[in-house]
């Protein structure tokens, strides 16, 4: 019997093929978009680390470089890197509301007052360990962006999901709750990233092959342009994230809708992410 995703991945070669010369989706053009690679330290390292860190850092031209600290380290990485460094900082996490009693919790002025300009929402630990559902990842998304905030939105399935051929099914209902709300016009393209991070990979020194990234940031990217349009979908960025390494950066940033991706461990050390960083920049100027 067929998978879920075996009878999607039918459905849409189907759907193509009727609307071949109309509206099928267009293969992506990478070309027309700037590579981004993302650091989430998540909770780790501490203020020397974070003043060290960008002395062994070396940014790629062409690639947008973000680093995502924890948030009482943001001023002083802000301070490391000077007012002149093209990185730009990030948090890992944002409460939707303006003000008020969230003991432990941070608006989007207060991450932009401490050097923010991107935020992560919907991360899987968030989502498995502090209870963020789809709807409350929706709230933050639309409360980040209205806060003149970039977001990269964290979307991905469990082992198990995979396993038994549910990762689109999975996909599709993260980015549905998540974009529903979003309204008209779309957002600028520049100012929402979708990262694909299965949650089986992430931490774990297991990655999807760069074919199983392809297929499932190829959909992420459909979806967008169900949602947004093609054209809009194309002007997006949609990055992988899972146990990503100087390794098996350059064979993974290669795929056609990879534009970059979202880095956990190996951002800790910066030559490691700089090697992610130049990796992703030399696979943009082949493609």
């Amino acid at each position: 019997m067929a998978t879920r995703d075996e009878v999607e991945r039918l459905a849409r070669q189907v759907l193509a093929e009727v609307l071949a010369g109309g509206a099928a989706p267009a293969p992506a053009q990478p070309g027309r978009r700037t590579p981004l690679v993302a650091a989430n330290w998540k909770m780790n390292l501490l203020a020397a680390d974070a003043r060290a860190w960008p002395l062994k850092f070396e940014a790629p031209a062409g690639v947008e470089i973000v680093v995502c600290p924890p948030l009482v380290l943001l001023p002083v990485l802000r301070e490391a890197l000077g007012a002149s460094s093209p990185v730009a900082l990030g948090a890992q996490n944002v409460h939707p509301a303006a003000k008020g009693a969230f003991t432990g919790e941070h608006s989007c002025a207060m991450l932009r007052d401490a050097g923010a300009s991107w935020v992560i929402v919907g991360h899987s630990e968030r989502r498995a360990m502090f209870g963020d559902t789809d709807a409350f990842v929706a709230e933050k998304l639309r409360a980040a962006l209205a806060g003149g905030l970039r977001v990269i939105l964290c979307v991905g399935e469990r082992l198990a999901e995979r396993e038994s051929g549910a990762t689109f099914r999975v996909l599709r209902a993260q980015l549905t709750a998540a974009l529903a709300e979003l309204g008209f016009p779309a957002p600028d393209p520049a100012a929402l990233v979708v990262a694909y991070e299965p949650v089986w990979a992430i931490g774990t020194g297991r990655n999807a092959t760069a074919e199983q990234a392809q297929e499932a940031l190829a959909f992420v990217r459909e979806r967008l342009g169900e949602r947004f349009g093609w054209t809009w979908a194309q002007a997006a960025r949609v990055l992988y994230g899972g146990s990503v390494t100087p390794a098996n950066a350059a064979e993974l940033a290669a795929q056609p809708d990879i534009d970059g991706f979202l880095v956990g461990g190996a951002s800790l050390d910066p030559s490691a992410f700089s090697a992610v960083a130049a990796a992703t920049a030399r696979a943009k100027e082949r493609r």
